[in-house]
């Protein structure tokens, strides 16, 4: 049985209606009739054995010009029938699926669990699809620079971060200047308009900024600190690498402050990084 939409007791059926009149415009478009939707529905029904998933003559009919809403089995076959993405119709249903990690975090619940959301919903952001073929994993590499195609991949868990202003980078092979915080290989997000070096404020390792830099033949990463011009790149105390000195800025530039980074947890791989640079 299909419903109609009711939003503070009063019916909405401007959503509905606007989302029929979309399916009836694609259905259109590509010259199907309704007994073709019809027909292919008892196709798709009959494949998962389940009635629910035709959808009749009449059926079509209202939920394209009435604004009836149509079960998930229906909406699913009108989907596959048009060959459309789901999230994006629930969507003119007024159902954003991007939303979900969001309208979770309204909800408490007590005991640990695991997260079943999956990122597939229609929160886009643009992330790389293709590198440089010159890119050298070993080196630091200011990482938006070797992207030669970009393209929308879906991270819902990621709403609500505003990429506009960020880079990404890429902490080299061997680059252990902030090791362990920062492992070889790690993928940071860079904020570029955080370019200030920040000389106090930190309570602990975690909170003092971290900088992307570019040097003239390169690009740095690592916590720093201005004297007289001159900019003093220092190393995770952890870290094998000695503290490095650059005049400031004609030979060093900051890109930005690391904001986010993404990395591997795999422990027996980084005591394998680590011992062959001892």
């Amino acid at each position: 049985m299909e419903y109609r939409i009711r939003s503070r007791g009063i019916a909405s059926d401007g959503i509905t209606e606007e989302a029929g009149q979309r399916l009836k415009q694609i259905r259109e478009r590509l010259n199907l009739t309704i007994r073709d939707v019809e027909e292919a529905s008892r196709l798709i029904a009959d494949r998962h054995q389940n009635d629910e998933f035709v959808v009749g003559l009449s059926r079509l009919s209202e939920i394209e010009n009435r604004g009836t809403l149509p079960t998930i089995y229906r909406l699913y076959s009108l989907c596959v029938i048009y060959r459309l993405e789901p999230a994006e119709v629930l969507e003119w249903y007024g159902v954003d699926m991007a939303s979900v990690a969001a309208d979770a975090s309204l909800v408490e619940v007590s005991k640990s669990h695991l997260v079943r959301f999956r990122p597939d919903g229609r929160g886009y952001v643009n992330m790389p699809l293709a590198l440089d073929p010159g890119f050298d994993f070993r080196r630091t590499t200011h990482f938006s620079r070797m992207i030669q195609r970009w393209g929308r991949l879906p991270l819902a868990l990621l709403n609500g971060l505003d990429l506009k202003e960020h880079r990404y980078g890429f902490i080299g092979g061997e680059d252990f200047m902030m090791y362990p915080l920062l492992p070889p290989g790690s993928l940071v997000l860079i904020d570029e308009t955080r370019r200030k070096i920040v000389s106090s404020g930190w309570a602990n390792e975690f909170e003092r900024p971290i900088y992307f830099l570019e040097r003239r033949d390169g690009w740095s990463c690592g916590w720093c600190s201005l004297r007289e011009g001159q900019l003093i790149l220092q190393p995770h105390p952890a870290s094998p690498c000695a503290p490095e000195v650059y005049s400031h800025p004609n030979d060093i530039e900051v890109v930005g402050q690391v904001v986010g980074v993404a990395m591997r947890l795999d422990l027996r791989k980084k005591r394998r990084l680590r011992s062959a640079t001892g």
